[in-house]
């Protein structure tokens, strides 16, 4: 995975759950020690989703920068969405 700030980290999927549309991935190698996240799709309405992504990390120290990447990471899966929902409707 290439992030935006350019930084590559390789990872490992540990389990898709297309019926949760759920997906668990592992951070292997680099700077840390552990590494665990999920990211999980839920209903919220008839045309809204709501999604949840959970990080667990070590180092601590790591917790500042990766949780700005989660954040910019959202915001372009919410751009892209919104996009993507516009040319659907547009025809």
């Amino acid at each position: 995975m290439t992030f935006g700030n350019g930084m590559v980290a390789r990872e490992l999927i540990v389990d898709i759950g297309d019926a949760a549309r759920r997906l668990v991935w592992s951070v292997v190698g680099g700077r840390m020690t552990h590494h665990n996240a999920s990211l999980q799709v839920f209903a919220d309405g008839e045309s809204r989703s709501r999604v949840v992504w959970i990080a667990d990390l070590l180092p601590n120290d790591l917790a500042g920068v990766v949780g700005a990447m989660i954040e910019q990471g959202m915001g372009v899966m919410q751009k892209t969405l919104q996009r993507e929902v516009g040319r659907a409707l547009a025809g």
